[in-house]
């Protein structure tokens, strides 16, 4: 949108009010592409977060957990001051509409397990690879 990057759609239906000038997006698309090459480890554009008070709040503090590293759904409930609200953080995360840049990712079980993503296991386990040095994917 014109505040920033708002959704990240890997062939899903662009949302309305999108902007899919291809130009206009370059910077988004280098950005991803240098994250998947592993020589990014955070993005620097301007994000329209669209979502609940609550779900903002949520993605704002996944964006504060860094590079390669992970934090569980009842750490992110905790940080919010919303102990036991770790299915709520779940939903906000399968809400996500930025992934990898909104790094829902890197979120996982209470015992350390891979939990839900929208794109599916194997892939939230490629993206964590990424961030560990062990894999690199091209657009």
């Amino acid at each position: 949108t014109e505040r920033g990057l708002a959704s990240v759609d890997f062939g899903r239906r662009v949302p309305p009010g999108a902007i899919t000038d291809s130009d206009a997006n370059r910077v988004f698309m280098q950005q991803i592409e240098e994250y998947f090459q592993g020589s990014r480890t955070q993005f620097d554009f301007p994000l329209d977060l669209q979502g609940t008070p609550f779900q903002i709040a949520v993605w704002r503090e996944l964006l504060a957990i860094p590079y390669g590293k992970t934090r569980t759904y009842g750490e992110i409930a905790n940080s919010l001051g919303k102990p036991g609200a770790a299915r709520a953080v779940g939903m906000a995360n399968h809400d996500n509409r930025i992934p990898i840049v909104v790094p829902c990712h890197r979120v996982i079980g209470h015992n350390g397990s891979l939990t839900g993503y929208a794109g599916g296991l194997h892939i939230k386990q490629q993206l964590l690879d990424i961030e560990t040095g062990t894999r690199t994917l091209t657009l």
